[in-house]
């Protein structure tokens, strides 16, 4: 036991370094949606995010967006709790034959105008899981796709590249 202790004080993390930091860029890129939201909504964009059936890779990508490093709050990006008070519903993973009805039901509940992201390889093309008797496929099987955002996971800054994409277009 003594020795584990020892080793685990003297060895170093088994951890990646952290990325460079790149504010001036990350700060003009979320500009830049903060901006594309005002002139294409009017106000700031609300998400909701919907798992539909991931290994939740994804979920941390997302998750981040939140972190101090991006913080979305300050530019008008925010994450909502119900379908209701949502502009974009951001999928994640393949659907599940388990999540198929609830991602239909969260569609019906979120008002016009209202657009679908799928988020990752999985949400975009069914990814591993397409050919599963458990699974559906990609997002847009089920709900009309707006954007795919590639990754597996996509970063936190491609995600914020693909909400500007869809602002614009």
């Amino acid at each position: 036991m003594r020795r584990t202790l020892l080793e685990s004080l003297t060895r170093r993390p088994a951890t990646e370094p952290a990325p460079v930091p790149d504010a001036a860029d990350l700060a003009a890129l979320a500009q830049a949606v903060d901006g594309a939201a005002r002139r294409r909504l009017g106000r700031s964009l609300a998400i909701r995010q919907v798992d539909a059936g991931s290994c939740n890779g994804c979920e941390l990508e997302i998750h981040a967006l939140n972190n101090p490093y991006y913080d979305l709050e300050r530019f008008g990006l925010h994450f909502v709790a119900s379908p209701r008070h949502a502009d974009v519903l951001l999928v994640t993973g393949p659907v599940t034959r388990n999540m198929r009805e609830a991602l239909e039901r969260t569609w019906h509940a979120t008002p016009e105008p209202k657009w679908v992201v799928a988020a990752g390889d999985c949400a975009a093309t069914g990814g591993l899981f397409a050919t599963s008797y458990a699974c559906h496929g990609a997002v847009d099987t089920i709900l009309p796709v707006a954007l795919r955002i590639a990754g597996c996971p996509p970063t936190p800054t491609a995600l914020l590249k693909g909400l500007l994409a869809l602002l614009q277009g």
